[in-house]
């Protein structure tokens, strides 16, 4: 599994790296981008979901490699 966010969607509310900040990473503007290269542990699955439904803007995305 790996995550995607599309940086054109993203506002900054942030609620993906306030879920799960191992798998994201914000910059100085607030903004959220996948951490690393997306790639989800297996423990983490859940959460990532979690993240993916509590974006507003659905700037996120899961991608089942």
């Amino acid at each position: 599994m790996r995550i995607h966010v599309d940086s054109d969607k993203c506002e900054g509310h942030n609620r993906c790296y306030s879920i799960v900040p191992e798998l994201f990473d914000v910059d100085d503007y607030g903004y959220a981008t996948a951490a690393g290269d997306g790639v989800v542990p297996k423990e983490l699955e859940d959460k990532a979901r979690l993240a993916v439904d509590n974006c507003p803007e659905y700037a996120i995305t899961i991608s089942e490699d």
